[in-house]
């Protein structure tokens, strides 16, 4: 047993069984005596963050994030929580408030926002990159953003939501507290400890302490790093790794690649050019929008000539330089990747360069990364991005720090929320070691609800929850036709049949195929002919039927391509007819 583990008296069990989702309209409407805590995405993933809860008629939205698609979602930009239990249900949402500003808790917006629109409550830096992603994405929808600091607090519904100041990789990052009929829910949104923030805001402990020694009925609280023993170290530890990149390369050009959204560590990448006598330009279009919107307010400062525009980089000797850009998760036309491949419109690597990743990978960006990272070494660019060299800090709270929230809060049920179900198990089991019972925490999946009354709490019901997938402007269903039409053409090919009839079904000439990632039929002059004479039956016995031809040159085909490569492939018929 490792040091910082407690073993408990029996393993953690879920709270609900899986059963069959009921429809919206099943859920049948809830009295002001009963809260219901309902998430619809960020259980069981990491990202899509999205909670709902429920005092009768009034719904209270927490967070409405995306998520990145694995690789099995061809073709997908990103991935969005399933809606359809609020679209039937959007008279009663009094409003969204949001925690933070990254993309796993706002990303969502864009496509959730006009439908209901209703207000939406965020602090200054949060909504500042919620109106710029809005403005870009429905230029003519006129949204209810209003500005909400930390310490103040909003009617909506029966719901009181106040906003307690936590600290995190990007500023102006808050808890919520939502005061309901039934008491007091705490969902914590993404967090650590950290004693020296880069912006001197520190986690206002004293409202969380305050609110514990009243009584918390429900803490929902972030579960990333309860796998980290310890504590998360503060992002002011990267200071001396920075300094110590620009000492050792102080000839060379250096790449610095990191999230857009840690603006906590551009102001670091910032300070420390400003020592080393550098300047920085910002690479990636999230890159220098979120530059850009926490520059105007306030919350990145620089001192005079540090900041010059990408397209000047020209002017300056590369010992002069640093790049800042997107891409440390191998981002298909991220910056960082767009130079890797020559492509990019003005970064071009060379051998002199140094590129540093000041972050880790996120779970299923492992390959991606990894083959960014060799295509620079291809380059000549020196790479820095062991762990070991002390590039990145998290911004969640490990697991000491998950015990001190659940004693400063004392929570009398608590759901872990944002994590993997292996960390929502292993966060459930450190509340049972801070004191609370075994049966007050619950394991849910998106689209559980927990129901808490007066006289006790179950998750026994369910709501339609799930995935949204995101192509260009389009939506549709993680098992909708468009994705399974994608993996099928990339697991079996695709095989076009042209047919040319006269005007009474009989074949003009022989079939042409086109086959793509499957059987090469110019080079089988005996399959070819097999697939051939098929076809010609096929039109036989259809007679002048075209959208019978259709059918069954499919199954024809099918019938000859399961033969032979064992798959049944994607067969396209293209008919065409010749009249008099």
């Amino acid at each position: 047993m490792k040091k910082d583990e407690v073993k408990v008296s029996a393993p953690l069990k879920p709270a609900v069984k899986r059963a069959p989702r009921r429809s919206a309209a099943g859920h049948k409407r809830t009295s002001r005596q009963t809260l219901e805590f309902i998430p619809l995405g960020g259980l069981g993933e990491i990202g899509k963050n999205m909670y709902v809860l429920r005092c009768g008629d009034d719904i209270l939205i927490v967070d409405c994030g995306m998520m990145f698609p694995d690789e099995e979602m061809l073709g997908i930009d990103f991935v969005i929580p399933d809606t359809s239990y609020l679209d039937e249900n959007k008279d009663k949402i009094r409003g969204i408030v949001v925690t933070h500003g990254h993309e796993d808790h706002i990303g969502a917006l864009p496509f959730v926002l006009p439908k209901y629109d209703v207000p939406l409550y965020a602090t200054r830096l949060t909504l500042g990159l919620i109106e710029h992603k809005l403005t870009e994405s429905s230029p003519r929808f006129k949204p209810q953003l209003n500005e909400l600091a930390a310490g103040e607090e909003v009617k909506l519904g029966c719901f009181t939501v106040r906003f307690i100041a936590v600290c995190h990789s990007i500023p102006d990052a808050v808890a919520v507290a939502v005061d309901t009929p039934l008491g007091t829910a705490i969902l914590t949104g993404d967090f650590k400890l950290d004693p020296t923030p880069v912006d001197g805001r520190g986690t206002d402990y004293a409202t969380l302490a305050s609110l514990g020694a009243k009584g918390v009925l429900l803490l929902a609280a972030d579960s990333t790093n309860v796998e980290r023993p310890g504590f998360t170290p503060s992002e002011q530890t990267l200071i001396p790794s920075l300094n110590r990149l620009l000492r050792d390369y102080p000839k060379q050009r250096i790449i610095i690649s990191s999230f857009a959204s840690n603006l906590n560590r551009v102001q670091l990448v910032l300070d420390a050019a400003a020592r080393f006598g550098r300047h920085v330009a910002f690479a990636g279009r999230s890159m220098v929008n979120n530059v850009d919107m926490a520059t105007k307010l306030g919350y990145l400062t620089s001192e005079p000539g540090v900041v010059v525009p990408l397209q000047e980089i020209d002017r300056y000797d590369p010992s002069e330089l640093v790049v800042m850009t997107t891409g440390s998760q191998g981002e298909p036309f991220s910056g960082l990747v767009l130079m890797s491949t020559g492509q990019h419109h003005k970064v071009k690597l060379t051998a002199g360069d140094v590129v540093a990743l000041f972050a880790t990978p996120i779970p299923g960006n492992e390959r991606t990364v990894s083959r960014t990272i060799n295509r620079l070494f291809e380059l000549g660019c020196e790479v820095l991005y062991e762990k070991e060299q002390q590039l990145h800090v998290s911004g969640h709270a490990s697991r000491e720090e998950l015990k001190i929230m659940l004693n400063l809060t004392r929570p009398k049920y608590f759901v872990p929320v944002h994590g993997e179900y292996r960390m929502l198990v292993r966060h459930g089991r450190l509340a049972q070691e801070t004191g609370v019972p075994e049966g007050n925490v619950f394991l849910l999946h998106n689209g559980d609800v927990l129901t808490v009354t007066s006289s006790g709490a179950s998750a026994d019901k369910q709501v339609p929850a799930g995935d949204v997938m995101v192509d260009g402007l389009a939506l549709g269903e993680k098992e909708s036709s468009l994705v399974g039409e994608r993996q099928d053409l990339a697991e079996n090919g695709v095989m076009v049949v042209s047919i040319v009839t006269d005007a009474s079904g009989g074949l003009v000439r022989d079939p042409q195929f086109e086959s793509y990632g499957q059987i090469h039929l110019d080079d089988a002059a005996a399959i070819r002919q097999e697939f051939v004479d098929a076809v010609r039956r096929a039109v036989k016995r259809c007679g002048n039927d075209e959208s019978l031809i259709r059918r069954q040159v499919v199954l024809r085909c099918k019938e000859l391509l399961r033969k032979y490569i064992h798959s049944s492939s994607c067969v396209i018929p293209v008919i065409s007819r010749l009249e008099k």
